[in-house]
């Protein structure tokens, strides 16, 4: 049964004294006779900054037959009412045969200089003098209410456009004055950097003291962990720079295992970038692997036996090619292939920093001297960091995900089933995305101090990323690992990033299916629904035609059946919770101990395979206060803000489909995260990213 509670009328435009149009009025308590029923009128004004009022507010019930009350003011004596983030409680009375309130009428004076006021929701509860109390009827608002004006709002606000009877009036005029506030474009359109709202409108804004403020959360980790007395010079030795973890800064993970092979294979399955392995089917012509030079790292198998037995599986950075960078510092397009071994562990057999062979362009493998094999794998990791922090992280998670909500908001009226459904997990992504670019990626800001690409290498990189990304393959779990070739669990084991979250996908897709098929019972209902159609267009068309260019989306974005909507609505929320939850909650970890995962090097990459030592390692290491820089900003991107997945801040969905929908998925990720619980009891190496308690809602760090 599709969950429709369609409005049946009207409203007038300018309300001062009471309802228009002509409808039946109910008496109000001022003069009420005869039988009556007490209604409490809850009123929650909502927490974003500026939302409460002191301005008059007034609201009418309407009740399914079209009968009105008359307007009642919402004012308690003596109290201060709709403050910020806060619950009113109202009364009035009604005849006792008015019964459920299936509309709202609401409006506010301009007392308080044109004071504004952002209502969340009302719920209204009816209390018969003899009976039980009936409700709550529901009515989530989420907007701002106008002064002088009427809005009016059925049970649940969870309507498509043509079946909302005020889609000519109410909806479009508010959504006409939306678009005017989430206009987006890029900001380097020459690269194809995703486009963001061209200005940061004031509900997306952080409603709480969010501590954000690197500068000063710096200084206090600093004082807090004495890291002032190393601040500025070079490391003397890895003993010295192993020193310096305590306290606010604990020893990261990676320090533990950063020379081991099984540690670096395991960066490609589980760390912060579990996204770019593939199946090896062939040796390309530009990869100079033979089998003389890996025969003694593949148990006795050749490369084609071992490909023929799913056993390679290989990176290749060859997006990294001829990538602009900071002047005089390198960087490398590395080639990686990996083997899975007896013990079941991914490990490293040969490693060629640049794209094509050449006499100084070796092969290093496990068997070179023991620094010269760690030099390399640090270049390696180095050129995956630089993709890591460009496109895995901040393009294809935060930037692309804000095309998807400025179009959503620019497409969508609140009002919208699919709104309500998304809302949660588009929560501060815009707040975070404005902060964070001002700070972190501005000229001379942290990326241009601690990384060699730099803000234009990182810009560069996340275009040429954002081009190749689909939502349909690499934005969608199931696909992308079918794409990649890495979805046989027996070939490739130990891939915990893939086994645990592919759990969570698809319990997301069953959510989403429920309240997606509630909404749309038959495929016309699809094809009508305009909004929809709208938001589909303006997301899969070019940016230099006025989209923003999401290549991918199901049907080019002319839904017609709810999988096309099912398929375009899952890869969104799973990207804004878990993609971006396992890429950026593992920073601290990989990135803290530089050697483990390095965000710059220092020193050209080697060109030959000739012993190195220790000072080597520490040549190319950051200076300290650069490596401070680094420990600080992972360690503050990694602290989890908001709530884990499921538990929304701000709910949005009130129709009973949603809800049970809702219910269900919270119910099946309580489960997984028992399974995953279950799981890390026996792994060899636990998996906590894609745990459901550890995974937000949304992109709000």
């Amino acid at each position: 049964m599709a969950c429709l509670f369609p409005c049946c009328r009207g409203g007038p435009d300018d309300v001062e004294d009471g309802p228009g149009n002509g409808m039946k009025e109910a008496s109000s308590e001022d003069n009420l006779a005869g039988a009556h029923t007490h209604y409490k009128i809850l009123v929650k004004t909502g927490d974003l900054k500026g939302a409460g009022t002191d301005a008059n507010i007034y609201i009418i019930l309407h009740n399914e037959n079209q009968v009105t009350s008359k307007k009642i003011k919402l004012d308690r004596l003596f109290h201060d009412d709709f403050e910020r983030g806060k619950t009113d409680e109202f009364k009035a009375k009604l005849p006792s045969d008015f019964g459920a309130v299936h509309e709202i009428e609401l409006w506010r004076d301009e007392h308080g200089a044109f004071d504004p006021w952002y209502l969340e929701k009302v719920d209204i509860y009816e209390k018969p003098k003899d009976g039980a109390e009936k409700g709550p009827y529901e009515f989530p608002i989420h907007r701002w209410i106008p002064g002088k004006k009427s809005v009016i709002f059925c049970q649940y606000d969870s309507l498509l456009p043509q079946q909302d009877p005020r889609k000519e009036t109410q909806r479009k005029e508010e959504l006409d004055e939306i678009k005017k506030i989430y206009q987006f474009k890029s900001q380097a359109p020459d690269v194809g950097l995703p486009c963001q709202v061209a200005a940061l409108p004031s509900d997306e804004k952080f409603s709480f003291d969010y501590l954000f403020d690197i500068a000063k959360r710096k200084a206090n980790l600093l004082l807090q962990s004495k890291l002032s007395k190393i601040f500025t010079g070079k490391w003397e030795s890895l003993d010295d720079l192993s020193n310096v973890y305590h306290g606010k800064f604990p020893k990261p993970a990676g320090m533990h295992m950063w020379r081991s092979d099984i540690e670096f294979g395991l960066q490609r399955l589980i760390r912060c970038n579990p996204t770019q392995l593939k199946l090896f089917t062939e040796v390309p012509e530009k990869f100079g692997v033979t089998d003389e030079l890996v025969a003694p790292f593949l148990e006795g198998m050749t490369i084609q036996e071992a490909i023929e037995k799913k056993k390679l599986y290989y990176v290749d950075y060859e997006i990294l090619l001829k990538l602009p960078v900071k002047q005089g510092t390198p960087v490398v397009s590395p080639i990686g292939l990996f083997f899975v071994d007896k013990d079941k562990h991914l490990i490293p057999v040969a490693l060629q920093l640049e794209q094509q062979k050449a006499p100084d362009n070796p092969i290093f493998v496990p068997s070179d001297p023991e620094y010269t094999w760690l030099l390399a794998k640090m270049w390696f990791n180095f050129a995956d960091a630089s993709y890591h922090q460009s496109a895995t992280h901040l393009g294809l998670t935060h930037l692309a995900m804000e095309s998807v909500a400025a179009t959503m908001h620019y497409s969508l009226s609140p009002s919208h089933p699919l709104f309500r459904l998304l809302a949660p997990h588009f929560l501060f992504l815009m707040a975070i995305n404005s902060r964070g670019l001002a700070l972190l990626i501005s000229v001379d800001g942290w990326v241009d101090k601690t990384m060699n690409i730099g803000r234009d290498g990182m810009f560069d990189l996340i275009g040429r990323a954002f081009k190749k990304w689909r939502l349909n393959v690499e934005g969608t779990l199931p696909n992308d690992l079918k794409n990649r070739g890495v979805d046989d669990t027996e070939a490739l084991p130990n891939y915990h990033y893939r086994d645990d979250a592919l759990l969570i996908y698809d319990a997301m897709k069953k959510y989403v299916t429920e309240v997606v098929e509630a909404h749309y019972e038959t495929p016309e209902m699809i094809v009508e629904d305009y909004e929809l159609q709208e938001w589909g267009r303006l997301m899969n068309t070019p940016q230099d035609e006025g989209g923003v260019g999401v290549q991918g989306v199901p049907a080019d974005g002319k839904f017609a059946t709810v999988e096309d909507v099912i398929s375009t609505i899952t890869p969104i929320m799973f990207t804004c919770s878990v993609s971006h939850g396992v890429a950026n909650f593992s920073q601290y970890d990989d990135y803290a101990f530089p050697p483990h995962y390095p965000a710059g090097m220092r020193m050209p990459p080697p060109t030959d395979k000739s012993p190195r030592t220790e000072k080597d390692i520490l040549d190319n290491l950051p200076d300290k206060n650069v490596t401070v820089d680094v420990m600080t900003v992972t360690r503050l991107l990694s602290e989890k803000a908001t709530k884990s997945l499921g538990d929304f801040e701000v709910q949005y969905g009130f129709c009973p489909i949603a809800v049970k929908a809702l219910e269900e998925f919270r119910k099946e990720l309580k489960h997984i995260g028992i399974m995953i619980d279950e799981r890390n009891r026996y792994r060899e190496f636990p998996y906590d990213y894609c745990h459901p308690n550890e995974v937000p809602n949304a992109i709000s760090i």
